[in-house]
């Protein structure tokens, strides 16, 4: 790639992280749909394979899902594309100052003006309507993971994503996350290192 083809990139990535940021409400589980959409449907800078091992790195590392997927995707795509891991380390932080650069700016605008509309009518409703939308794009964020949906002439191709879901033991782990993640109620940071363990031991 060229000077400009690699300068190119990193704009195209910033600002599309910079436009995730701005329109994402609910925090970083909410974002992770928007990012999927963009960095491997609309962009195809990576596999779903590897956006699923980005999440789930994310996850287990300290700090916000959101910003840490955006950490993590903006060092796969420049490295994918130049090789490089110094411009892997830009993309990390193209990806990362943008995304959360329209919170910062939105944040300064809003808080002076909080403490004198908090009680409006007007407020509340556009919490009461937001929390919903928010509950959605996390759901969603968990079914993208699980199904990829194409559409052929208006009708709608659902199929699993085979490399995340690749035979019966990892439904097996699926689930039994699941059960002891809801109804166990065991702590995430054991059903973590239980999952590493465990998948080392089958693959």
């Amino acid at each position: 790639m060229t000077d400009m083809d690699i300068l190119s990139l990193i704009l195209q990535l910033a600002w599309t992280f910079f436009v995730i940021g701005a329109f994402t409400i609910g925090g970083g589980y909410a974002m992770l749909s928007l990012i999927q959409n963009q960095v491997v449907v609309e962009h195809s800078w990576i596999s779903e394979s590897a956006f699923t091992d980005i999440v789930a790195i994310s996850q287990m590392t300290p700090g916000p899902i959101g910003i840490n997927s955006a950490t993590y995707v903006g060092y796969e795509v420049l490295f994918n594309a130049t090789g490089s891991h110094l411009l892997g380390v830009c993309g990390s932080l193209a990806a990362t100052l943008a995304l959360i650069l329209p919170s910062f700016i939105i944040m300064l605008l809003i808080v002076k003006f909080y403490l004198k509309f908090k009680s409006s009518r007007l407020y509340a409703g556009t919490m009461d309507w937001l929390k919903p939308s928010v509950v959605g794009l996390i759901g969603a964020a968990a079914i993208i993971l699980i199904i990829k949906t194409t559409w052929t002439g208006g009708v709608p191709n659902v199929q699993v994503v085979s490399d995340n879901f690749p035979d019966w033991k990892s439904w097996v782990l699926l689930g039994g996350a699941f059960v002891a993640g809801y109804w166990g109620k065991i702590n995430p940071i054991y059903l973590i290192l239980a999952g590493a363990a465990l998948g080392l031991l089958l693959y």
